[in-house]
């Protein structure tokens, strides 16, 4: 009964039709591949995670004859879809314009940091960030770690550098074009330069922090990227993280926040930066 079952299901068919259904699931698969791609690296991903669980909440809400939840989601479906075109309105938009300037399938390499080349990366962050401390040179750069920073790389002049001490040094050098904007290290290399943060529109931050320390908090807000920022007016060492801002650091001091956030999850650092984080 089962043979006679597929052979029914199969009934039909000939070998053109089969080759064409085979080049149809390659088309769309390989369509949502590259969609997949194009949003690596953004805040999109979270927001498709997010999706997800709302998916499993109704399906297991459903499963257990919880009413009051399947309710509650029910509504929420009667809107997702309209929230769903602008939340990721961003990437829609990316979407046409690399169709429409034929470059939709072809994507940059995300890199990650590796665990033995830490230490390097700290060394130069540390070694630039103190230099420039010394001089008051103003100087604001995010590490990216697992929110993807690339709707903010791409606002920047990309470099894809290696990171160095020196190299950071002269990007921050006043009066040269890539002194204004933020640095985004993206894994193991300096992405872009010269790049728009989003300004933090917290109302108890201190009138006393100017532009940088407000796009270092509003990059943290939206994201868990790490932001070093130096303030040009008196060289203060300052790193924002999770909305939160610690300021007045010293190269030690420095050294152990950077070490916190690149070893240790956010949620079992929470007494480190409620102890030194001020707004």
């Amino acid at each position: 009964m089962v043979w006679s079952g597929l052979l029914g299901i199969f009934h039909g068919w000939t070998l053109f039709s089969v080759i064409i259904n085979i080049i149809d699931i390659i088309i769309v698969a390989y369509v949502i591949y590259c969609l997949l791609l194009l949003i690596r690296g953004t805040r999109a991903v979270q927001l498709i995670k997010g999706f997800f669980i709302l998916l499993v909440a109704a399906f297991v809400s459903k499963w257990l004859g919880l009413e009051t939840i399947q309710w509650i989601l029910n509504q929420i479906w009667a809107v997702i879809f309209v929230a769903l075109a602008v939340i990721f309105q961003p990437e829609l938009r990316r979407i046409l314009e690399q169709l429409g300037r034929g470059q939709l399938f072809s994507f940059n390499n995300v890199f990650f940091i590796n665990d033995s080349n830490k230490d390097a990366l700290i060394d130069s962050l540390v070694g630039a960030t103190v230099a420039c401390a010394k001089t008051a040179t103003g100087m604001i750069v995010a590490v990216e770690r697992e929110t993807g920073l690339k709707d903010y790389i791409e606002s920047g002049i990309q470099l894809d550098a290696v990171v160095s001490q020196d190299f950071l040094i002269n990007i921050f050098t006043p009066n040269t074009p890539l002194h204004d904007g933020a640095t985004i290290i993206r894994g193991e290399r300096i992405a872009a330069a010269a790049c728009f943060l989003p300004l933090s529109d917290n109302p108890y931050i201190s009138t006393s922090l100017g532009s940088r320390h407000r796009a270092a908090i509003g990059l943290s807000e939206v994201s868990d990227a790490i932001i070093i920022v130096v303030s040009e007016e008196n060289g203060v060492i300052s790193v924002a993280r999770n909305g939160k801002l610690v300021r007045n650091l010293d190269e030690k001091g420095l050294r152990e926040v950077l070490e916190d956030s690149f070893i240790i999850k956010d949620n079992s650092s929470a007494r480190f930066w409620q102890r030194r984080a001020v707004k």
